[in-house]
């Protein structure tokens, strides 16, 4: 008899978080018994069963902004969580529970439930302690980044099993947490090529004359899409290079102020800002970008990271330009052009580099492709997550 698992997620829906969706089918597929607790979007019923996992759905709070916004939605959320997983722990019951960060206070949740001689499995996909620098830098109060990396620590040493996202996250928690390392296994992000295929291009995404560029994820004052919106003025300014149209294809906190960016920078003509849109329509707009763009700034949390963004791009073909960051050299190796971190002349010229060597664009294409196909597809990840599982499978 397989396990039950018992998954916890505060930071988006299900099945929207695309790790979380990826790892849950696979879980299901192979004949776990996974409960799904999450936030709900908009419209979605509290319960319901998606490809065989079980979902349970929390009403979510207005957006948090500040100390107290946060302390507030994480509060109110941990809570929630839990009250919900007392619910799961009845019925249908599980015996693992696998907790996705960020928040790290779902930690207790699951400290909980080891008093029960329940499993536990960190699923390592933020380091707080860093984002937490990135979006708050000298703003930030000491005692709070103290906090997380208490939490992060916490779950750390905990866990029966963690895992991290790549080698960095996995360096962190043996130097920092003191995790052994018999006892972490790295799941990267890879794409599902199941469920993200190249379609035709859609000739109002493709205009004559015009080079498509790309961005697709979240906006958060962290994703560097401010920086990209001003290498886009470089290229109308400084190398008189009004031949393109960038599609900004996602949201977060920082939407608005980057839509009142481009305003101000006289970009309107020459972006497109798409707002959220369902994993299933992504596909529309890579397929019609010549060049994509991974503009994330250097600092200790991006540096450390790997963006789901980026081994999607490579999927499906797509030259990308980039900031010259360590995990990002990981991911995409020779199918990205990479500028000087935080340099947005630099990440323009990059960008006119590939505008104009349409072949070079197809070449970086294929060895992206190939990347991804043979190392980083999802289906190539699914293996270690499985082997957690069977290590750690109580049956």
């Amino acid at each position: 008899m397989n396990a039950r698992i018992l998954v916890l997620l505060e930071n988006n829906s299900y099945p929207g978080d695309v790790r979380v969706h990826r790892e849950a089918a696979s879980l299901a597929n192979a004949g776990y018994q996974v409960t799904v607790i999450c936030p709900g979007g908009g419209g979605q019923p509290w319960q319901e069963i998606v490809d065989g996992v079980a979902v349970y759905r929390f009403p979510t709070l207005p957006e948090a902004s500040g100390f107290l916004g946060y302390l507030l939605e994480y509060g109110y959320a941990t809570a929630a969580i839990f009250l919900l997983s007392l619910y799961a722990f009845l019925r249908p019951g599980f015996d693992i529970v696998h907790t996705h960060n960020p928040p790290d206070t779902l930690v207790f949740i699951a400290g909980f439930y080891k008093l029960f001689g329940k499993k536990f499995i960190y699923d390592h996909h933020d380091l707080s302690p860093e984002m937490y620098l990135a979006l708050f830098g000298d703003k930030g109060k000491p005692f709070i980044h103290k906090t997380l990396l208490w939490l992060e620590k916490l779950s750390c040493r905990l866990a029966d099993h963690v895992i991290a996202t790549n080698n960095s996250y996995k360096t962190i928690e043996m130097e920092r947490n003191g995790v052994p390392e018999e006892r972490i296994t790295i799941v990267r992000n890879g794409p599902d090529l199941n469920r993200l295929r190249e379609v035709a291009v859609d000739p109002v995404l493709k205009q004559p004359g015009r080079i498509t560029l790309c961005y697709v994820g979240v906006m958060g004052r962290h994703d560097g899409v401010d920086y990209l919106l001003r290498a886009l003025k470089h290229l109308l300014e400084d190398f008189s290079r009004p031949d393109f149209l960038c599609l900004l294809v996602g949201g977060g906190d920082a939407w608005a102020e980057l839509k009142l960016l481009a305003k101000e920078l006289n970009l309107s003509d020459y972006v497109l800002f798409t707002g959220w849109v369902p994993c299933a329509k992504v596909a529309r707009y890579l397929s019609a970008a010549d060049i994509c763009v991974a503009p994330e700034p250097s600092n200790d949390y991006n540096d450390r990271s790997t963006m789901i963004k980026m081994t999607e791009y490579l999927a499906l073909g797509k030259a990308t330009v980039a900031f010259d960051l360590p995990e990002h050299r990981v991911t995409a190796q020779d199918a990205a052009l990479y500028a000087q971190p935080n340099d947005e002349l630099d990440l323009a010229q990059k960008i006119i580099e590939l505008m104009d060597d349409p072949e070079r664009r197809q070449y970086m294409g294929e060895i992206g492709k190939q990347r991804i196909k043979t190392k980083l597809a999802w289906e190539h990840q699914e293996k270690h997550l499985l082997e957690v599982y069977k290590a750690i499978n109580p049956f």
